[in-house]
């Protein structure tokens, strides 16, 4: 089941999101603060075409690479998670007299296509032509994320919008500790989700992100051959699928590049499959299989394993509050690019 031709496409998406149901306060006055700001016709009047602009290359691109639909979600959570929804992933080097890369040049990112990317420029180029400074990459990033969750049969939901891009430096070095890793437990995932103002279901729902994508051999081979250090197998994954990911996935070697479906039934399909396959013991990483294991997020799993329309609610409500996540707003803290990858 090799797939390295895939190899920049594999969506990461470890933000497989388990969160605490609790708030912390600071983070729901920054919510509740920067919500108002947000609005669906936010740029009624200043651009009317941006969204068909953006449906129009995000749709061309999806034809010819569906795997930057993936890519391209995990974009923008691995943006809202790092600073903030600001599109300080998209910066290409960092300011002048900074230390260090900047995110897009993380470990975490590095596995993220570049065409993901090239799909924000090229539409920021476009809007450009037709609204020179005015729409923010932060913006186009959330309406990306959304179209390509469409195209690939999900829900479609409005985007609220006026985010301003941000003014920080963009530093790799913050990326580790502010995005989800395969071998997190579930209470340090807990602990760092509910830091960013989200919820127990909201970590379930966006999980189900992985209904699309791919994740590299060496996020999940020690499952394959030394689970925990006993020189075994994981006794939670399915046996068939356990033989078939060791064909793909040597212990040792002779899988950089090689990646496997988040999704084993149903890989390209926006759906709700996802869940019934963790029920099966299908969950391809650590952080999947732990949603139906931990009595906290197991009722859920079960409840949108057998409910899509709910999935599809509750996705759009959930990418929403993500998308509200360190929102800047004025020349103090945020800036319009007139190309993302980098400052003005």
């Amino acid at each position: 089941m090799s797939l390295s031709s895939l190899m920049l496409h594999t969506l990461f998406f470890f933000f497989f999101f388990f969160f605490t149901t609790g708030f912390c306060s600071s983070s729901i006055s920054a919510s509740l603060l920067h919500h108002r700001y947000l609005t669906v016709d936010y740029y009624a009047k200043t651009c009317p075409p941006l969204e068909q602009i953006v449906g129009f290359v995000t749709s061309q691109k999806f034809k010819d690479s569906p795997a930057t639909a993936p890519a391209t979600i995990r974009l923008f959570f691995h943006d809202c998670f790092v600073q903030g929804c600001d599109g300080s992933i998209l910066i290409a080097s960092s300011k002048p007299g900074s230390e260090g890369l900047p995110e897009k040049e993380s470990g975490e990112n590095k596995e993220i296509s570049a065409d993901a990317y090239d799909v924000i420029e090229t539409a920021k180029a476009m809007v450009e032509k037709k609204c020179p400074g005015v729409v923010s990459c932060a913006d186009i990033l959330a309406l990306a994320a959304r179209d390509y969750i469409h195209l690939a049969g999900g829900p479609y939901y409005p985007v609220k919008k006026g985010r301003w891009d941000g003014k920080q430096t963009s530093m790799a070095s913050l990326v580790y500790s502010n995005v989800p890793q395969a071998n997190s437990t579930i209470d340090s995932l807990l602990q760092l989700f509910s830091s960013k103002g989200l919820t127990l279901n909201d970590l379930v729902v966006l999980s189900g992100a992985h209904s699309i994508g791919f994740a590299h051999c060496k996020h999940f081979v020690n499952r394959l051959y030394n689970f925990q250090g006993t020189n075994k197998s994981d006794p939670d994954m399915d046996p068939r699928l356990l033989k078939s990911l060791r064909m793909s996935c040597p212990q040792h070697g002779a899988n950089i590049g090689v990646v496997a479906p988040f999704d084993a039934t149903t890989p390209f399909a926006f759906d709700n499959a996802y869940y019934g396959n963790l029920q099966r013991k299908l969950g391809l990483l650590a952080t999947d299989k732990a949603l139906f294991l931990d009595p906290r997020t197991k009722p859920l799993v079960q409840t949108l394993a057998n409910d899509k329309n709910k999935f599809f609610q509750d996705f759009s409500s959930a990418m929403e509050r993500l998308g509200n996540i360190g929102v800047k707003r004025g020349k103090k803290h945020g800036e319009i690019r007139r190309v993302c990858n980098m400052h003005l």
